[in-house]
């Protein structure tokens, strides 16, 4: 994982010009801007570039624009957004590759930021077309890619820049690499994997790969359900995929020759109906689960082992809630098993690195975001690394 070149192994750049791939696919509502932390996350990696003297053009897609040009997805609605961010004057650049940016180039001065055109109104992109590779390429002397969440996509400028201009990784992929690195890589053990979610159709892969790399598979949310019913445990109106029944079988059978124990909840929080603090809700033993309730939680008791097997562990890698936690109180078991494990972390006895979008909002809901190791906040590629497979913008850079 940490066989590529970093902002590190850079000589002098001053004059040059940097092609950087960016995540700008920022969430907007009534054309403004909602949350500019992908923004935030690529600041490390502009700044430094641009302090060193070099022209910075960011690359980015935004939205699914297949190849043609939609006005309402052009990068120039980010703009602004970007400058606010990086305290400093951007120029948009209304294409990728070509004289208009030749042009540009020209006009900016040394550590001068441009921002390119979505990458995705050229039909090349998607397609990994190495001609338009090479036309983006002619206007630079380096290519960075600081998009990890983009990084499980082979796309012209994900993947296909690194085989034609020297290829480095920017400070948010470094960060990301190391801390995966440290997470499954080369993690300390005993290593627990806490996955959690609605359901295991969407996780399969994940927990295929997990149980041969983790000692402890921590399995919550309505997947456990699935697992549950497979057991014989009748779930009565919970959210449970019942044609898995084999799968989840399978995976247990795997677990046990692997000799990684899977942990699934023996009391739950269950109610009548899923609404917030709805008058039906109970603990009870998962034998006791009535036909007309639903599991929503994992029981206090069962949270509790599971911080104590966090106890024994050195590695925690987390994916997906283990409750309905956008519903108080199905919060509860998740926003306490975060906390235990950010107090883990803080006393430097655990190693915790979490990802996708559901995990970043419960954590952060648990108020212990930044008190993980490492939060990613991709989703695709974070789930794709977890189901071992080899992303194809991180495996470009290796070369």
């Amino acid at each position: 994982m940490t066989n590529f070149k970093t902002l590190d192994d850079l000589g002098d750049i001053r004059g040059k010009v940097a092609l950087v791939r960016v995540d700008l696919n920022l969430p907007m509502k009534d054309g403004r801007v909602t949350d500019d932390t992908r923004v935030r996350a690529a600041v490390p990696t502009i700044l430094e570039l641009a302090d060193a003297g070099a022209k910075v053009l960011l690359l980015a897609h935004f939205g699914r624009p297949k190849g043609e040009r939609v006005s309402t997805q052009s990068l120039s609605m980010v703009v602004e957004t970007v400058r606010n961010v990086l305290g400093r004057e951007v120029m948009f650049i209304p294409e990728i590759a070509g004289p208009v940016v030749a042009q540009a180039i020209g006009i900016l001065g040394e550590g001068g930021i441009g921002i390119l055109e979505n990458t995705r109104f050229w039909k090349g992109e998607e397609k990994n077309d190495p001609d338009l590779a090479k036309a983006i390429a002619a206007n630079a002397d380096f290519y960075v890619n600081d998009a990890f969440s983009a990084a499980h996509r082979a796309h012209a400028t994900t993947e296909g820049l690194a085989h034609v201009l020297p290829a480095y990784a920017g400070r948010a992929m470094q960060a990301e690499l190391e801390a995966l690195e440290k997470a499954l890589g080369k993690p300390a053990k005993p290593v627990a994997a806490v996955v959690g979610g609605a359901k295991v159709s969407s996780k399969l892969d994940v927990l295929k790969h997990l149980v041969t790399k983790v000692d402890h598979l921590i399995i919550g949310g309505g997947m456990a359900n699935t697992f549950l019913a497979a057991r014989g445990v009748d779930v009565g109106k919970s959210l449970c995929e019942h044609d898995l029944a084999s799968t989840a079988e399978e995976i247990l059978t795997a677990a046990d020759a692997a000799g990684c124990t899977v942990h699934l909840p023996y009391d739950v929080v269950v109610a009548r109906e899923f609404a917030p603090n709805p008058p039906s809700v109970r603990t009870c033993n998962v034998h006791e689960v009535a036909a007309d309730e639903m599991i929503l939680d994992i029981g206090p008791a069962a949270t509790e082992a599971l911080a104590d097997v966090l106890k024994t562990c050195r590695t925690l890698v987390w994916n997906g809630p283990l409750g309905a936690f956008e519903t108080p109180p199905f919060d509860t078991a998740t926003v306490s098993l975060a906390r235990t494990a950010a107090a883990l972390t803080g006393e430097g006895s655990l190693v915790s690195v979490a990802g996708g979008g559901d995990t970043v909002a419960a954590l952060n809901q648990a108020r212990v975001g930044d008190q993980f190791s490492y939060v990613s906040t991709a989703g695709g590629a974070f789930l794709e690394w977890m189901e071992g497979k080899d992303l194809p913008g991180v495996v470009a850079l290796q070369r």
